[in-house]
């Protein structure tokens, strides 16, 4: 069970309106490296990790990630907050507008819907955590072209550094799950061949072959 907060993690108070950048950022509410997949994808892997240590990790990166849903949403909101549909036509968001309105629509800044088939969950502790790794620096990188995309907008870049700066902690702790749980399983699933030399462990002896 979760409890909500009525509050975003980090302030958004957005002084100027500006469709485009809305138009870019949104990428990060429902594109392939976006807070809707981060967020599903850890809440979904969680099940298949080998102990309450790195299932808790991915509980509390993938509930944060909801948070960060949530931020990504309102900065899209209050940047075309007022905007007129020729305003968002104007910013290439005409085709947007035709189906969503002034709706937050989970999409990619290239237009198409967000889509479950770029969230991985394989089952396999090791393979889901490295996945992981890989999810929080793309997230990481697209956080940083966005700010370059917005830099002259400083209240826009102040929630984008800082909406990095966890990509980046993130990406640290899951560092941390993943030595865990190898050192894990490592211990678990250890081959010795029976103390005999000579077997192979499925019952052959190596000096018949």
């Amino acid at each position: 069970m979760y409890y909500y907060v009525k509050s975003l993690q980090y302030p958004i108070n957005i002084r100027n309106r500006n469709p485009q950048l809305a138009k870019n950022i949104i990428s990060q509410y429902g594109g392939p490296d976006g807070e809707l997949g981060a967020s599903l994808r850890y809440l979904s892997q969680r099940f298949g990790m080998p102990d309450q240590k790195s299932k808790a990790t991915l509980n509390d990166i993938g509930t944060e990630e909801l948070a960060h849903l949530e931020m990504v949403g309102t900065l899209v909101h209050q940047l075309t907050d007022g905007a007129s549909a020729e305003e968002l036509e104007r910013a290439g968001l005409g085709p947007y507008y035709t189906d969503h309105g002034w709706g937050v629509y989970p999409q990619a800044a290239a237009g198409f819907p967000y889509n479950a088939a770029s969230m991985a969950v394989k089952g396999d502790p090791v393979a889901d955590l490295t996945e992981d790794l890989a999810a929080e620096q793309k997230a990481r990188a697209t956080y940083e072209k966005l700010i370059d995309l917005c830099k002259d907008d400083p209240c826009v870049v102040d929630v984008l550094r800082y909406l990095r700066e966890r990509e980046v902690v993130h990406f640290q702790r899951f560092g941390e799950a993943l030595n865990g749980v190898q050192e894990k399983l490592y211990k678990r699933n250890y081959y010795l061949n029976g103390g005999n030399n000579n077997n192979n462990g499925c019952g052959c002896n190596n000096n018949n072959r």
